[in-house]
C-alpha cells in the first residue's frame, strides 16, 4: 500500500461512506461490497483519483437518507477492487488514519464530502505503535474464552504468531458489539486503551450470558 509518511500526505477533503456497525482501523483491513449508485459513483470516483475513502459512523438511530454523522472516522484507501454480477462492486479498504470532521460541503456528487483533520491521530501512521503495553495474554484469554463460550474454535498458532497492533484491530472488527462500542473502539486513545476496552467489553458480555457479576477492572 503507498506509504504516507505524515499526515500533510493525506487529503484534506475526502469523501465519505456512512456505515453503522463499520469499523475501519490502521493497517486494517475491511472489506465492502458496494451496490448503491451514490456508492457505485464514489468507488469509481476515488479510483480515478487518490484512492481514499472516510469510513464513518451515523449517529445511533438516525436512520434518514442523510443522517447526522459522528465526529470521528477513519480514512481507507482502495487496496483491492473487483466487479461483480448484478453491478456490484467488491473493494477492499485499508486503513490509514482516523480524522476528525470539519466540515461537511454542498456537493454535486450524489455522496458526500468533508473537509477533515488529522492531527490529533498522526500516531496512526506508526505501525505497531503502543504495542508493547498491550496486555497481549489478557486479550488472547479473554478471546479464548468468548470462542469456547460460543462453541467456536481457532487455530491458536496461527493467532500467536499474529503481531499485537493486527491482533487488536483485528478483534476489535471482528467483535459482535454494537455500533457504539464499535465507535468507543475506534475513538480509543491507543493501542492499549482499545486492548483493554476490547477485554473489558468481552467480560461483560460473558458475564451477561452466563448470568455472572461482571469483574471489576
Amino acid at each position: 500500500m503507498k506509504h504516507y509518511a505524515t499526515v500533510a500526505d493525506l487529503p484534506g477533503r475526502i469523501p465519505l461512506f456512512p456505515l453503522a456497525g463499520a469499523l475501519l482501523l490502521p493497517r486494517a483491513d475491511l472489506p465492502l461490497t458496494i451496490f448503491e449508485p451514490r456508492y457505485l459513483a464514489m468507488v469509481e470516483d476515488a479510483m480515478a483519483g487518490n484512492r481514499i475513502i472516510g469510513m464513518i459512523q451515523p449517529v445511533s438511530g438516525d436512520e434518514s437518507d442523510k443522517p447526522t454523522l459522528l465526529k470521528v472516522g477513519c480514512a481507507g484507501r482502495i487496496t483491492s477492487y473487483a466487479e461483480a454480477p448484478e453491478n456490484r462492486l467488491l473493494i477492499s479498504l485499508t486503513g490509514i488514519c482516523r480524522f476528525e470532521l470539519v466540515a461537511e460541503h454542498d456537493v454535486t456528487t450524489a455522496y458526500r464530502q468533508a473537509d477533515v483533520t488529522y492531527g490529533n491521530f498522526a500516531a496512526d501512521l506508526i505501525s505497531d505503535n503502543g504495542a508493547r503495553a498491550v496486555n497481549r495474554d489478557a486479550l488472547i484469554t479473554a478471546f479464548r474464552q468468548y470462542l469456547e463460550a460460543n462453541n467456536m474454535s481457532a487455530n491458536w498458532e496461527e493467532v500467536e504468531q499474529i503481531p499485537t497492533e493486527a491482533l487488536v484491530n483485528t478483534l476489535s472488527q471482528l467483535a459482535p458489539y454494537p455500533a457504539p462500542e464499535k465507535q468507543a473502539l475506534l475513538e480509543a486513545s491507543d493501542l492499549r486503551t482499545r486492548a483493554d476496552m476490547l477485554i473489558a467489553m468481552t467480560e461483560l458480555s460473558l458475564s451477561r450470558s452466563s448470568g455472572q457479576r461482571p469483574r471489576l477492572q
